[in-house]
């Protein structure tokens, strides 16, 4: 199935980009265009999806954007890989159970490349590792779908600041905490856009 690959190398705004992944399901849905994977990074924002609540945001004076995506609140900034894709169920499986498992899996072993064991929870979506401080997000995921065609996506944190996590719930949990890639294993990684794209394809072939 084609898959258009599109890399940004410079920061895009949020709301910018939220309205080029709109207009791309609109392609989708009319048969313009083919499915997307954009991968790219955000300057600093805060973004609430469908399941935020006002009790999430700690700091009251920072700004959250509200997003039509799946999820409750959390932080997007630089060193923050931003996986964004626009996937036809109609072409694959209307299943969003196993569209969820697939980008699970696809983060596992993304950061399996990097010898970074971690595992998705069923009761808390993302993925996970076990740190020597506890049981650690480390990616996120946040999905749309309209009419069987699935957008949004996932995060990977790889050497972003967590400072910004501490004026928000991450995601309304709050008995764990937020860990990057870099905090686990200091190696280089400007190899990563490859590696996502090289699983991505291969989970969503």
């Amino acid at each position: 199935m084609k898959l258009e690959v599109k890399i940004s190398h410079k920061k895009v705004d949020y709301n910018k980009a939220v309205q080029l992944l709109e207009k791309r399901v609109n392609e989708v849905i009319e048969g313009k265009k083919p499915e997307l994977l954009w991968i790219l990074e955000h300057n600093s924002i805060y973004t609430g999806g469908t399941g935020y609540k006002s009790e999430d945001i700690l700091d009251k004076n920072i700004n959250v954007i509200k997003t039509l995506r799946g999820g409750k609140i959390t932080y997007h900034g630089p060193g923050q890989k931003i996986i964004y894709f626009v996937l036809d169920l109609n072409k694959r499986k209307k299943n969003i159970r196993l569209l969820i498992t697939k980008i699970e899996n696809c983060i596992i072993q993304i950061l399996n490349n990097y010898n970074i064991k971690s595992f998705p929870d069923r009761n808390k979506i993302g993925i996970w590792v076990n740190h020597e401080t506890g049981i650690k997000k480390i990616a996120a995921i946040g999905i749309r779908v309209r009419k069987w065609i699935a957008y949004h996506g996932f995060s990977i944190n790889v050497s972003n600041s967590l400072k910004f996590y501490e004026s928000i719930i991450p995601c309304g949990i709050i008995d764990r905490g937020i860990i990057n890639i870099k905090s686990i294993n200091k190696k280089n990684y400007k190899d990563i856009n490859k590696v996502i794209i090289k699983n991505f394809n291969y989970f969503f072939k």
